[in-house]
């Protein structure tokens, strides 16, 4: 594996079709990309919040089932205690979700792969944005 696949690139993935993000999953071999359980629970959270709740979380399960999924572990809970607390050190936390997500790509060295740039913020992180050129 070498990417971990944030929820908004999956948002954007799942809405834009024929997107940068949708091009670059077909040139990425299947085996390179992870999704975690994290990123699991946002995406079907959000497809229950809307009309036709059962199409979209099929979508979802058919789209994420092809990844290999990553769980929120002992080995990124000891990874996430030491990013809270360098962020918290520096007075730049990030979202509660976020550092979980953060906390798996560094336990599998991963590039994680998002446009949120509240993640630079993460010592030793490594990420890409799919969605711009």
């Amino acid at each position: 594996m070498r990417y971990l696949l944030d929820t908004n690139v999956w948002i954007h993935y799942l809405k834009h079709v024929g997107s940068l993000v949708e091009a670059r999953l077909r040139r990425t071999p299947v085996q390179e990309v992870a999704v975690c359980s994290v990123v699991w629970a946002e995406l079907l959270h959000g497809a229950r919040k809307y009309e036709k709740r059962d199409e979209r979380v099929a979508r979802i399960e058919r789209t994420l089932g092809l990844y290999r999924s990553l769980p929120f572990d002992d080995a990124a809970a000891r990874r996430y205690a030491e990013i809270r607390d360098a962020l918290e050190t520096r007075g730049e936390i990030i979202g509660p979700h976020d550092l979980l997500i953060a906390a798996i790509a560094l336990t599998h060295r991963l590039t994680l792969v998002t446009n949120n740039r509240e993640f630079s913020r993460v010592p030793g992180l490594m990420t890409e944005d799919w969605t711009a050129p």
